[in-house]
């Protein structure tokens, strides 16, 4: 039993102390890790020697020890406070670098022997600025195991002055509140109180270190004019959203609902300040966030383009992309842009030899050959294997119907009849192929239909679509027939008005077949970067983080499992406020909904369902499983090869059981559940709050057995690991080629006699690059995907921790070890299926391996990259 060990554990630790009565205090050696500030914080020079002279005159970083026994004479609820101990050497051993490194100090401490084995501790700095506490570690401390006692911090410490009271740190021993140690219950409370921030108002500031929530009413600029304005998500019937960080700024002028925005250049936007990038992240995003400044990148590359502005005249032109054929006019270019730019950016975006401007790698998806991704096959397995394998659903009536609201919408069922796709059947009927399991759809339809007046007002030309497939018996999907369909002219009212393309290979009639293609793929496009990746991961996990750090405390066994799956979202989803998701941000600007594209992602929100992110519920709702009880997770494939579906469902396997283990050592029955009175107030707030316009819903769990909150942390880590993994990092290796994943349409299909036809009878590959993303939107675009499909050089994958002394329960850390075995079994099993030649859809006619869910559980050499695989703990790009 646990609560046994603990005990025995304390009285070994009592009695050890018992037996030394020749000294009534002793000395306790220990090491404490710090960073100072990021290296590249200029001012940090200037800190440094304030610091220092802080540190001769007295003003030194000092830490009290907080008995876990005795009682504080002044508060008897509280542990006593030892003598002040002060980091030793601070002046010889921290140096100005140009990077920043970690630097260990030893710290002696006079204790008390009757006070028994420290809980926590309280640090406090005097010096001028602020340094990154990482741990601390007790050595030799009597019955200690190891005689090591642990404080796993992770935190930056201000100066005193900026806290309303002192940082507390407490041991790496995780307590159930019921089981907390009297002397600690207080300093647990308080330190929730204080990351509530409940009497805070006014802006944020770097140092404080408030969770709060705040809705999406940051995204418009309303002062700069009706254009740039954009309604607040949530809050409102109409526009429901998770709810984001909050950061105090004051509202906008024209606006009051509205929140002011940061200078386009200024990244400071507030986060926590222990949720914010750390400084090798930071670095690595630099070049982000240059890339996103579209004002001082799109004048610059038009410089350099020649031919037809704005326009590739040929796939051979795209190719040059990736050659480094587009070069920089010359040097003047490079002053001006060094002129606007801070120099680590700039050096991110020009290339190794200095000239090469914007010379993109090669995408994946071409290395093997420059036109495979033209294949039918190639077309239908990327709905399995490609950057958005979370949409296609089994067919399972036809034709297939729409679940719009007919008395607002009119008609919108599918124009599909069973002569389109007889021909492309091999030989079934339709009712065969639904009775059999083999047809499936990839349906845009309902998503954008209600948007698409709108959206066609803008320069944006494009349609709702339907894509029908069949599942052939080598595994293979192949396409049937893609429906292109609009509002009807006379209103919305009146249904749609579609038309059906078939598959053709030659002719102008192969061409059509190529651009209704590009126009589903448009759509998938635009659903994947708002709803499956935005929406679906990023948006919906902000939540859960916030309400974890104000209900959960660190000690809490709930938040030492789930914390390394909220690191750097707060702050990637900040950025990408300011300025992926803003209005005339870099997503408006290449994606095809443009100004539309949140309110979109608002009304998909509606129909969210956080129990059916659990993978197995996600197939089955989709059709593409069915229930098996005699496997593992009660699902069945319907299609054998798909290597999403395959990979995940072993990964979700692996999840659950770790979190089945950990949760059961700490809740040993239902009751522990119920009775815990801070997953009560995280779950209550998470939905009353974090995600409060979906509070009424009926479908979130009550909360009161294991059960519940075992699914609920699979969820939680499986979204934010592994969805994410599954659809962010395969962005480059796909759309980086932006004709196999355009964003944007521009133009209808051609009709027969007018010139748009006549153009694409005689120059397809022209009439093609004329109707999808156009030349400096592609340019922008894949700067920016690349960038997202990049692995941190600080990446932590799933399966690893931060440090290896995240907690002291040893059967956790077993636990936790099983788990990263599982992991690597899975490696290999993932290894063996993709060069298995009988799955194809593993590898297709492009001769792209299927890594996305590939875990890198056993990599540690922290390159990063754009290597196609691995599955970070969060949600940190």
């Amino acid at each position: 039993m646990r609560q046994t060990q603990d005990e025995k554990r304390t009285k070994t630790m009592e009695e050890d102390v018992k037996k030394k009565k020749t000294k009534k205090t002793m000395k306790i050696e220990g090491e404490v890790v710090v960073m100072k500030k990021n290296l590249l914080d200029f001012k940090d020079a200037m800190a440094s020697f304030l610091d220092r002279v802080h540190e001769l005159l007295g003003r030194r970083v000092s830490l009290h020890l907080i008995s876990s026994l005795q009682p504080d004479p002044a508060n008897e609820k509280r542990g006593r406070l030892g003598k002040a101990a002060h980091l030793e050497k601070w002046v010889t051993k921290i140096k100005t670098s140009v990077t920043a490194e970690e630097t260990t100090f030893a710290v002696t401490f006079d204790w008390d022997e009757s006070m028994g084995p420290p809980a926590a501790f309280v640090i406090k700095n005097h010096h001028h600025s602020q340094f990154y506490l990482k741990s601390l570690t007790l050595r030799n401390f009597p019955g200690g195991e190891g005689g090591q006692i642990h404080f796993v911090c992770n935190s930056w410490i201000y100066p005193s002055h900026r806290y309303r009271s002192d940082r507390v740190f407490f041991s790496n021993k995780a307590y159930l509140p019921s089981e907390t140690p009297e002397l600690i219950k207080e300093l647990r409370e308080e330190e929730l109180n204080n990351l509530r921030g409940n009497e805070k108002g006014g802006e944020l500031k770097e140092w404080d270190r408030v969770y709060d929530y705040a809705y999406y009413n940051d995204l418009g600029a309303p002062d700069k004019g009706p254009d740039s304005a954009r309604p607040v998500l949530g809050g409102s019937p109409e526009f429901p959203y998770p709810r984001r960080g909050k950061t105090g700024r004051k509202h906008t002028k024209s606006d009051t609902k509205s929140e002011s925005r940061l200078a386009l250049l200024n990244l400071n936007i507030y986060v926590p300040r222990d949720e914010r990038f750390s400084h090798v992240k930071f670095s690595d995003f630099l070049a982000y966030a240059l890339k996103s400044v579209t004002q001082v990148l799109v004048p610059e590359i038009a410089s350099v383009c020649d031919k037809t502005i704005n326009e590739f005249d040929s796939f051979e032109d795209v190719f040059h992309l990736y050659d480094g054929s587009i070069k920089l006019a010359s040097g003047h270019t490079i002053s001006k842009l060094r002129d606007v730019i801070p120099w680590e950016m700039f050096r991110e975006l020009v290339r190794n030899d200095g000239e090469r401007f914007l010379k993109f790698p090669l995408p994946d998806v071409l290395k093997e050959s420059r036109s495979a991704w033209r294949t039918d096959e190639e077309f239908a397995r990327e709905m399995l294997a490609g950057l958005n394998p979370v949409v296609i659903s089994r067919l399972q009536e036809f034709p297939p119907k729409s679940n719009l609201d007919s008395t607002r919408y009119g008609n919108q069922h599918s124009s599909i009849r069973e002569e389109h796709i007889k021909p492309h059947m091999n030989g079934l009927s339709v009712q065969e192929a639904l009775k059999q399991n083999k047809l499936y759809i990839l349906d845009h339809h309902d998503a954008l239909m209600p948007y698409l007046t709108r959206i066609n007002s803008t320069n944006t030309k494009t349609y709702a679509t339907r894509t029908l497939l069949l599942l052939q018996e080598d595994g293979t999907l192949k396409p049937l027939a893609i429906e292109l369909s609009l509002p009807h002219a006379q209103g919305e009212s009146h249904g749609s008005v579609s038309k059906i393309f078939t598959p053709a290979e030659k002719g102008v009639e192969g061409s059509v077949w190529q651009l209704a293609k590009a126009y589903a793929a448009v759509n998938d496009s635009g659903y994947h970067q708002l709803i499956s990746h935005w929406l679906k991961t990023h948006a919906v996990i902000e939540p859960f983080i916030i309400a974890s750090n104000r209900q959960l405390s660190v000690i809490h066994p709930i938040y030492k499992l789930l914390h390394p799956h909220f690191r750097d979202t707060m702050n990637i989803n900040a950025l990408a406020r300011h300025v992926l998701i803003n209005s005339d941000g870099v997503l408006e600007r290449t994606v095809f909904p443009g100004r539309y594209a949140m309110e979109m992602s608002s009304s998909i929100y509606k129909s969210w369902v956080f129990t059916d992110q659990a993978l197995p519920k996600d197939l089955l709702k989709r059709g593409v499983a069915i229930e098996n009880p005699n496997n593992d997770n009660g699902v069945e494939l319907l299609i054998e090869d798909y290597p999403f579906a395959v990979d995940g469902l072993e990964i979700w396997s692996a999840i659950k059981t770790w979190v089945t283990e950990y949760c059961s050592f700490y809740y040993k029955n239902d009751k522990a559940v119920e009775n815990d009175t801070e997953i009560r107030a995280w779950w209550t707030e998470l939905r009353t709050e974090g995600h409060g316009d979906l509070q009424h819903e009926s479908w979130w769990p009550c909360m009161q057995t294991c059960d519940d909150l075992i699914e609920t942390c699979t969820i939680i880590i499986w979204v934010a690991s592994a969805l994410h993994a599954a659809v962010n990092f395969g962005q480059y290796p796909y759309a980086g080629f932006l004709p196999n994943r355009p964003t944007v349409s521009r133009r209808f299909m051609p009709e027969p006699g007018t010139e748009e036809y006549t153009e694409l009878e005689e120059n397809e590959e022209v009439a093609f690059l004329k109707t999808i993303t156009p030349q400096l939107q592609t340019l922008l675009g894949i700067s920016i995907i690349e960038i997202l499909s990049m692995h941190s050089t600080d990446e932590i994958y799933l399966g690893q921790r931060d440090s290896p002394n995240w907690t002291a329960d040893d059967e956790p850390l077993e636990a936790f070890k099983r788990f990263g075995k599982s992991l690597e079994l899975i490696e290999n099993n993932i290894i063996r299926r993709n060069n298995d030649k009988k799955f194809k859809n593993r590898t297709g006619p492009v001769n792209m391996p299927y890594t996305l869910l590939y875990p890198n559980t056993t990599d540690y050499t922290r390159e990063g990259g754009l290597t196609g695989k691995g599955i970070p703990n969060s949600v940190s790009i």
